[in-house]
């Protein structure tokens, strides 16, 4: 097999199909990217940039060569396994789809609207994407009034009910819009109530069914509702905190105004997701809702400790580690918010870190990870607002923790040095060493060659550096030479932890591939990567 080739197989099912005609393999490969992060080039950036056609040349190529109903396939795929890591490029591709020409591509794009729009908001994004995307005629054809009253009448009573309340509009459209102009009739009494409440408020709900015989189902819809009301206008704390507890409530249903009350928090928190509870700890601790030592911190610090419950809300140790730096930091990024890190919620999330990272699969594949210490690694990582020392450190960890064959090297001016890290290693002590390697100049082509030098055989190589200076050599071209000695389509991931912009991979190899800054979607773009996704 040709080294600079790509893998004869790859994991993205409709493969086959995509590529079975001529130069379709890179369209193919741009389009998962664009569906990927929402670009088609090969570099991911933490700061996400404006959606359009000229950004999706692959996808284009692909529609118009008569691929279009394996393109919508292929974006309703990707988004089933999880592989997008940000939603809205798949809505925007499926809406690309969905004004196409091709009769069969655009009745395909509208089949698979119910399983890419799983929430309001990403059903009206997509519906201001045909919107922009819009040519002369009107874009509300049967089609698409067929399906957005299919996404509605799809759903029981009562989880509409909680998700319509929870988000009523967004991009410019709301559910009154939608209902409106898709000339929505339901087919299910519970629905019925929701569309009443939806098109005539609660007032016309209570007109046409407070006084009359309902069924089970219409009244707890009917209940939930009015629980919902009744917490806007409610001016007892206590009276809202039993609405909240008994109809369990989100923060998104409650006014602003109630938000000030420790007691409205500490009743959301009970049922508040992982993800949210981490984002806010700070704010919390602020207003006294986590008071030192109290029974709602023990409560806080065993649900963020428990491993089911994080390999449930899929929550990666980078993830944690962020709320935690961010947490320990005692003050917001931009807010005047200021607040002292509880003792017991610091050992929680530390101990939270540790534990998620059994929640992460391994790829299988082996790899070389290489932090560049030629310059301070105290830097603030773009997209996290963490230190570099602690985004690379972090990195280190769970890779050397989670993949069978991972080594770990520091390297500077004209030296590498093997990064003593075991298993059983904690960040600190990573991140101890990551300091007090000496520094130097930058060469991010050292690593590739000390590999080829060595005889080290490596499926991945990952860069983490705050630089992009080269030596004698650009890090590419050692690549392709390290895969002409080894025969291995080898792969080269360089991450710069503060750079705005990178240039280091070559644009025409699918195997390189280049990160600007690191947040939690870039660990899932890395991974991605390394498993031949995009």
């Amino acid at each position: 097999m040709d080294p600079a080739s790509p893998p004869e197989q790859l994991s993205v099912v409709n493969e086959q199909a995509l590529n079975s005609w001529g130069r379709s393999e890179s369209a193919a490969v741009s389009l998962r990217r664009f569906l990927c992060y929402g670009s088609e080039s090969a570099t991911y950036s933490t700061k996400e940039c404006a959606l359009g056609v000229e950004n999706a040349l692959g996808l284009m190529q692909l529609i118009e060569g008569t691929r279009g109903v394996e393109v919508v396939d292929e974006i309703r795929r990707f988004n089933l396994e999880g592989r997008a890591v940000r939603p809205n490029p798949s809505l925007f591709a499926l809406a690309v789809c969905s004004q196409h020409a091709d009769c069969r591509t655009r009745q395909a794009s509208i089949r698979a609207l119910k399983d890419l729009c799983r929430t309001p908001a990403q059903l009206f994004t997509f519906v201001q994407y045909k919107k922009e995307l819009r040519q002369g005629s009107g874009m509300w054809g049967r089609a698409l009034r067929r399906a957005v009253a299919d996404w509605y009448n799809s759903q029981d009573g009562m989880s509409l009910a909680r998700t319509v309340t929870k988000c009523k509009h967004r991009a410019g459209w709301s559910h009154q819009d939608l209902l409106r102009l898709s000339h929505m009739k339901p087919t299910d009494d519970a629905v019925a109530v929701v569309c009443k409440y939806i098109t005539k408020g609660w007032k016309g709900v209570q007109e046409a069914y407070a006084d009359r015989e309902n069924s089970e189902e219409v009244q707890k819809v009917f209940v939930y509702l009015e629980a919902v009301e009744k917490a806007k206008r409610c001016t007892d704390e206590q009276e809202l905190i039993h609405l909240i507890e008994e109809q369990r409530l989100e923060k998104e249903q409650i006014l602003s105004s109630h938000l000030r009350s420790t007691e409205v928090w500490k009743a959301l928190l009970k049922e508040m997701p992982i993800a949210v509870l981490l984002k806010h700890l700070g704010k919390l601790t602020a207003n006294k809702v986590l008071a030192a030592g109290s029974a709602d911190v023990a409560a806080v610090c065993e649900r963020i400790q428990d491993e089911s419950a994080l390999k449930k809300a899929k929550t990666h140790p980078f993830n944690i580690l962020v709320a935690s730096e961010n947490y320990k930091r005692g003050h917001g990024k931009r807010s005047k918010l200021r607040w002292d890190p509880d003792r017991d919620i610091v050992q929680a999330l530390d101990c939270a870190f540790s534990r998620s990272i059994s929640t992460v699969e391994a790829t299988g594949k082996r790899f070389l990870v290489a932090v560049d210490v030629s310059s301070s690694l105290s830097s603030v990582t773009h997209g996290s607002s963490i230190s570099s020392v602690a985004a690379a450190a972090a990195m280190c960890l769970v890779i050397a923790q989670t993949e069978p064959d991972a080594q770990i090297v520091v390297f500077s001016k004209g030296s590498v040095c093997p990064c003593a890290i075991s298993s059983d290693m904690t960040f600190m002590q990573i991140a101890a060493q990551l300091i007090q390697t000496p520094g130097g100049s930058t060469d991010c082509a050292l690593p590739i060659t000390w590999a080829s030098e060595n005889d080290k055989t490596v499926d991945v190589f990952i860069i983490f550096t705050n630089n992009q200076t080269f030596g004698r050599e650009n890090p590419a071209d050692t690549l392709k030479t390290y895969r002409q000695k080894t025969g291995l389509f080898s792969k080269l991931i360089v991450c710069g932890l503060i750079a705005s912009s990178l240039s280091v991979a070559d644009p025409e190899d699918r195997g390189m591939l280049d990160i600007c800054g690191l947040d939690s979607q870039a660990v899932d773009v890395i991974r991605n990567f390394a498993l031949d996704v995009i």
